[in-house]
């Protein structure tokens, strides 16, 4: 079933499972709120079990370019299109959210985000791979993140 995630009320519906219920509830709604101010887009998830080709996708851009394994579970993901990007989002129940951020014209950005949300230790296939930068929010506490560029065509 598909949750319309809500950053007015936090709620962990779908994250029950990770160690880090609130601060991931939180994550997910920080990224439901920019894309509603920024782009008008309502954030929806599925479930891992009906967001295999989401979880797929990711996980070959993951492997295709810095051969990275993720090892925890995936919880949710999502995939739409705004302004002609392409964004694909996973959420693990370690806290970590992954997105694919991938223009579809040529010339475009295209990039991988990985966001670790509020109390979550780096996750080993990225600990020495990765600086992450800490960024303050009002609805996930203290997000750290960090980005490659991506080089191929997907």
């Amino acid at each position: 079933m598909s949750y319309v995630v809500d950053f007015q009320t936090v709620s962990t519906v779908g994250l029950e499972s990770s160690p880090v219920v609130d601060a991931l509830a939180g994550l997910r709604a920080n990224e439901a709120r920019y894309f509603k101010n920024k782009y008008d887009h309502t954030f929806t998830t599925e479930p891992a079990s009906k967001a295999k080709k989401e979880i797929a996708y990711v996980a070959k851009v993951l492997k295709d370019e810095r051969d990275i394994i993720i090892e925890s579970k995936p919880l949710e993901a999502t995939e739409f299109e705004v302004d002609g990007i392409r964004w694909t989002y996973v959420f693990y129940e370690s806290g970590l959210a992954i997105n694919v951020l991938y223009t579809l014209a040529d010339a475009g950005k295209r990039a991988v985000g990985f966001k670790l949300s509020d109390g979550m230790d780096v996750p080993s296939e990225l600990a020495d791979r990765f600086k992450f930068a800490r960024q303050k929010s009002k609805l996930a506490g203290t997000i750290r993140g960090s980005y490659f560029v991506i080089k191929g065509e997907y």
